[in-house]
């Protein structure tokens, strides 16, 4: 059962790697029903923060807090900056990234919850998956991942993954 509390800016279970996307979760989708998660995400300079990927059971949106964070939907590339709300519908490609040269910091709002499930799991992993382990880990989850994609990405804006 949920009940009223304070997070402090710190508070949180969080998982910060060197050179990689940092969660820190607020919000557990398992205290609410279900209904929906919050996950802080930290980006350190030019990281990609996921493989490009559509999700099949849940919309996200990601409200950017600090920094310049490039978002990818099919071919089309956009960068957001604070205050910036940007919509990742259900059954579309997507990533997104950190575009700037400073740290990058966003809230990604999930409906309904349970994705975070999955980036709570891949956080613990003690080292980098195969491609293959990546696609089932995150088939079980009902995404679909594009490495084809995401190398070209990466390439591209010369990123960290």
């Amino acid at each position: 059962m949920a009940e009223h509390r304070i997070l402090g800016p710190e508070d949180g279970e969080l998982y910060q790697p060197e050179q990689a996307c940092g969660d820190r979760f607020l919000i557990d989708s398992r205290e609410w029903g279900g209904r929906f998660a919050l996950v802080e995400h930290r980006l350190p300079p030019k990281v990609l923060a996921a493989p490009v990927h559509k999700h099949t059971l849940e919309d996200e949106f990601s409200f950017v807090i600090e920094g310049s964070v490039g978002a990818r939907f099919g071919d089309e590339e956009v960068v957001a900056g604070p205050g910036d709300l940007v919509f990742k519908p259900r059954g579309e490609w997507h990533t997104f990234w950190n575009a700037g040269q400073a740290a990058a910091r966003l809230l990604e709002i999930i409906s309904p919850g349970g994705l975070e499930e999955l980036f709570r799991r891949l956080d613990q992993l003690p080292g980098e998956l195969s491609p293959e382990e990546l696609r089932e880990k995150a088939g079980s989850y009902g995404c679909s991942v594009d490495m084809e994609a995401t190398m070209a990405l990466v390439a591209k804006h010369e990123l960290v993954l």
